[in-house]
């Protein structure tokens, strides 16, 4: 039974070839589109879901009232790990960590890597899995160091045994490898490539022992049967209790939400990457459903060419339930073979949009969750595409079929219509939508700065960069290639150290303000671009502004009336003089303003050199001589570089990812709107060539007669901006509401996306219009 309405399915697709081709074209490319986002949507929601403990590890983030306001921060005081874990019950194992870059070596062999400093409990806290070594005994030497097989195989080659053996770190020390871990996969929030004990990180340094310092990333387990609630609330309550600080709160934030919803406000979790998850998955389905309904269009739109299909059949003795399980089947068959196309398609595209989104997504179709999704999908379009089309054609009555009475019912045209007005409007909605995320994202890019980020380099400090800075800065500026050079303890679009407790002269509550430390050579703000507003800059003679400091503007504004130069800063009972005052610059919010910055003239513990280089030479030269100096006097570290407007550019991964993936949304929701409505000018021009061959002959001319047969369709696309204006102006606004420094909405960007939408319609209809127009009248009246 079933195949043969497979078989009766096959033989009617074949006889309406065209259509079919259309249907399963739109199919495909709604399939496609839905699959390439389920892919991503994939990868996101599997974000850290390889480590084994889903429901008990957590990372300990902190809320710190600044001004009234809870703001949050990735960083916890040092000792807050073991007073979790011998404190609070339920917490069963607690382990600080620093992120680090090390530059490895093994005879010739270097390279750089990225890892953590950890207490012990973070091995069995993530459940590491060990392939050479122990995790019991893996920490007992501080000289320990865990890599994973990626970081071992790029040492020592493939197939050799790395435990036991020595590597040198930033040449400068060893450590002995104990261990060898399985590679982390690439979906995880935290990633690293090999852990040493924090012991050998914290030696010295007294000051990661107090509740004031906050530098250590924190994670903890807790018990299956722990009261998350109740050891939330201790946790909350901890630092207040040792340091009687109510305005720093730590909290737990759970596995699952690290990086699908990590943003805070004002204290309270609000969003994330999840917004985009749903948004996304939302769109999918919403392309799904333009495809199908360009299915029920063109399915019912040929509704009197199988009239008498229906009506024979139902004479036969085929009843209504067997006819609609046959028109089912038929949609069932195409969105079967539109699968298989889009499968082809996925194929070729998939790397692209690997390159479009950044990341390595694999098509796995032996994976059941991708077979489960495909066969979703194909029933899901299948069934819903072909249910209203079954039941409409099955409903036609023999007698009046056979008797050459009109079958189309007036119903089944007003909803062709209405279905015309919906994916139009779903069109032109996307239309507006990528004009204004483009907006907003090239006002974000076009805001002053208040520096230079154009012709700027940073490199990370290591080595010995900073003992030979004065010859590194002289052999660099006499290449020609670089103009000036400045060192910064931070990168200057990033946050960077800051605290609070401060006190200055003419401030009122000056203890409750965070500032931030910038710790700098004395030409940073040239190389940089940063102007000063008043007062002058540092000297190189560091010794003669060693009680001096420089001020952003926002933190003269702190002082009071009157200028700012002269005046005096208390910070840890050393005081400082403003020399200069610095004009605002913009980091770390691209969208928000930043906190004031208060600059000392100190690079000794830099992490960052900049260079300023010179616009007419050319790229590759520049790199050439500036490598060429680096490996002379530091010659132990490759030469790894970044353009700051590139860094700049990354700050907007997000809403280019959004920006990029809309004009792509548009362009398919477009591409099979425009087939349905191909398919639609097609099958009015073919029931109208009779009344187009007697306007012909009666002289009626090529350009009226499109007029005559576009009109209506042009009025349902009129008919979708009026809908589709509003629509959009109420998402777009709600979108921009979660940007301080935003666009408003203009009137212009309706207007453009309702012309844009109407000129594709009338090239779209306008073919068709064309050749029925051009077509001879004879032709369509000789059967007359």
């Amino acid at each position: 039974m079933i195949l043969n309405y497979i078989k009766i399915a096959f033989r009617t697709l074949l006889k309406n070839k065209g259509y079919s081709f259309l249907n399963i074209f739109g199919l495909a490319i709604g399939m496609t589109c839905a699959s390439f986002i389920f892919l991503w949507v994939e990868d996101e929601v599997s974000f850290n879901s390889d480590f084994a403990k889903q429901d008990q590890v957590y990372y300990v983030p902190t809320h710190q009232e600044y001004d009234g306001e809870w703001r949050t921060f990735n960083s916890t005081p040092g000792p807050l790990a073991e007073a979790m874990k011998t404190e609070i019950p339920g917490v069963i194992r607690a382990a600080r960590t620093k992120h680090r870059d090390f530059l490895f070596a093994v005879d010739d062999n270097a390279i750089n890597s990225s890892g953590r400093y950890v207490d012990e409990d973070f091995i069995n806290i993530f459940s590491l899995s060990f392939i050479e070594g122990n995790a019991k005994t893996a920490f007992k030497s501080p000289e320990a160091i865990v890599i994973t097989k990626e970081t071992a195989e790029q040492l020592f080659g493939k197939n050799v045994k790395a435990l036991g053996k020595v590597i040198k770190v930033n040449n400068t020390d060893n450590y002995l490898i104990t261990g060898i871990i399985e590679n982390l996969p690439k979906n995880v929030t935290f990633p690293f490539n090999w852990i040493a004990p924090f012991q050998r990180y914290s030696n010295g340094h007294d000051w990661m022992t107090e509740y004031g310092s906050f530098f250590a990333d924190t994670f903890l387990e807790l018990s299956p049967e722990a009261d998350f609630a109740a050891v939330d609330a201790q946790v909350r309550n901890l630092i207040e209790k040792k340091t009687d600080d109510s305005n720093s709160k730590a909290f737990l934030h759970s596995i699952k939400d690290w990086h699908l919803r990590d943003n805070f406000e004002n204290g309270k979790q609000v969003d994330g990457r999840i917004t985009y998850v749903l948004l996304f998955s939302f769109i999918a389905l919403i392309i799904l459903l333009i495809a199908c309904i360009n299915f029920m269009n063109l399915s019912t739109a040929r509704s009197e060419k199988r009239a008498n299909e229906v009506g024979v059949r139902k004479a036969m003795g085929s009843g209504r339930s067997r006819l609609i399980i046959q028109f089912i089947s038929e949609a069932l068959v195409l969105a079967f073979i539109a699968t298989l196309v889009s499968i082809l398609v996925l194929f070729v595209l998939l790397p692209q949009f690997n390159l479009l989104v950044e990341k390595n997504l694999l098509l796995g179709l032996a994976k059941p969750s991708h077979i489960i999704f495909l066969l979703s999908v194909t029933l899901f379009c299948g069934i819903f595409a072909g249910l209203y089309p079954a039941f409409y054609l099955s409903a036609f009555k023999p007698v009046e079929v056979l008797k050459g009475l009109k079958a189309t019912h007036g119903s089944a045209t007003f909803i062709r219509k209405g279905l015309v007005v919906g994916q139009f409007t779903i069109s032109i909605v996307f239309i507006i939508c990528t004009i204004l995320v483009y907006q907003q994202i090239q006002h974000v890019k076009n805001r002053d700065l208040g520096f230079d980020k154009d012709q700027l380099i940073s490199l990370k400090v290591n080595g010995t960069m900073i003992e030979k800075f004065s010859v590194i800065k002289q052999d660099l500026i006499s290449t020609g290639a670089v103009t000036s050079i400045g060192l910064n303890n931070s990168g200057v679009l990033d946050g960077g150290n800051n605290g609070s407790g401060l006190e200055w002269m003419g401030g009122t509550n000056t203890e409750d303000v965070l500032i931030s430390f910038r710790y700098i050579s004395s030409d940073f703000l040239e190389t940089a671009g940063i102007e000063l507003a008043e007062g002058h800059g540092f000297s190189e003679n560091r010794a003669k502004d060693s009680t001096s400091v420089l001020i952003t503007e926002s933190f003269a504004k702190l002082m009071g009336e009157g200028s700012a130069i002269g005046k005096k800063v208390i910070r840890w009972e050393d005081t400082y003089t403003v020399i200069g005052v610095v004009k605002d610059y913009l980091y770390e919010d691209m969208y928000g303003q930043s906190d004031p910055v208060l600059f000392f003239n100190y690079h000794g513990e830099a992490s960052f050199m900049y260079l300023k280089t010179n616009p007419e030479i050319t790229t590759n030269a520049l790199l050439s001589k500036v490598e060429a100096v680096l490996k002379k006097h530091n010659p132990a570290y490759p030469f790894e570089y970044t353009f700051v407007d590139d860094t700049f550019n990354a700050k907007f991964k997000s809403e280019q990812l959004i920006g990029e993936l809309s004009q792509l949304f548009a362009l398919l929701a477009i591409l099979i709107s425009c087939l349905g409505l191909f398919g639609l000018a097609a099958y009015t021009a073919e029931q109208r060539s009779k009344e187009i061959g007697i306007r012909k002959v009666l002289g009626a001319s090529v350009s009226g007669l499109v007029k005559l047969l576009s009109k209506d369709f042009l009025r349902l696309v009129g008919i979708s901006i009026l809908i589709a204006i509003p629509v959009a102006w109420y998402g777009m606004d709600n979108w921009l509401q979660d940007y301080a420094y935003r666009i408003e909405i203009d009137w212009w960007i309706f207007v453009v996306a309702g012309v844009v939408a109407i000129l594709i319609a009338l090239l779209t209809v306008s073919f068709q219009a064309i050749k029925a127009a051009l077509a001879n009248p004879v032709d369509s009246l000789k059967t007359e």
